[in-house]
């Protein structure tokens, strides 16, 4: 029997990347993944490729970024299912750019589906989580932690996100729910693939050696797989991490240099 057994995990922005591969390893360690994104096709794609491994998935599409949709997904998990052990808060990107550049649509946006989403999913499911002594783990970032000229917007809603899963921590305690953060550095999802590529083509160069010069640049020992993410994930979820709380885990081959 694997770590989750049974378990009942809400995965966003598990479609692709890092919420993929999250929901593939809960559900391959015995637990019923929910997926949700807004692309129905590859969440279709995700939910195949665990049940044809054997493994447990219902997918809902929708944009998180309703006001709605966090309770409305958590209804489904408890239709679904009858129980919710696990949210894994792991949707939303930020727009990156000149701060001149970024429109106030631009900052509602990184909000509204990175932080607000979460934030009103926790609050739906925080209930179910009680009665089961259930987990949230917030995928955040680096960037809140070490924000930059191109990333106003990503480092201040990563930040705030930070402050909010100390805050829901310590909450957690009295009421039962283990409550913590994995930080990614630099993943190997579509997204950072696609910036490699727009590298390599400025640079002339491959997009092996746009990946290498990123690694040189940030003086990291590697790029992270999604696979990364979702092995310390299955840790942290796991009974062998349940001492951990309010824990704000960089995980990023070395890029955050400060203590």
């Amino acid at each position: 029997m694997g770590s989750q057994t049974g378990k009942v995990a809400i995965v966003t922005g598990g479609s692709r990347g890092i919420g993929r591969a999250i929901a593939r390893r809960l559900a391959g360690d015995g637990g019923k993944v929910v997926i949700a994104a807004r692309d129905q096709s590859t969440l279709e794609s995700a939910a195949r490729e665990i049940t044809s491994a054997g493994g447990e998935a219902t997918t809902v599409p929708m944009d998180l970024r309703s006001p709605d949709a966090p309770a409305a997904l958590t209804r489904v998990a408890l239709a679904t299912y009858g129980a919710i052990d696990i949210v894994i808060n792991n949707a939303g990107a930020t727009k990156r750019g000149d701060f001149q550049d970024l429109t106030d649509e631009d900052w509602g946006d990184g909000f509204a589906l990175k932080f607000f989403a979460a934030v009103r999913l926790v609050r739906a499911a925080w209930p179910h989580l009680k009665a089961r002594h259930g987990a949230v783990l917030n995928i955040i970032g680096v960037g809140g932690r070490m924000p930059g000229a191109e990333f106003t917007i990503g480092g201040s809603v990563n930040g705030a996100f930070l402050t909010f899963t100390k805050a829901l921590a310590d909450i957690g305690i009295r009421d039962g729910v283990r409550v913590n953060a994995i930080n990614p550095g630099f993943i190997r999802t579509d997204r950072l693939t696609g910036w490699l590529e727009a590298t390599a083509k400025k640079q002339g160069v491959s997009l092996e050696a746009a990946a290498d010069d990123m690694v040189r640049r940030t003086n990291t020992i590697r790029l992270g797989a999604p696979e990364d993410v979702a092995n310390l994930a299955a840790f942290v979820l796991s009974p062998e991490g349940s001492y951990l709380q309010g824990a704000l885990l960089d995980l990023d081959g070395g890029q955050m240099k400060t203590v």
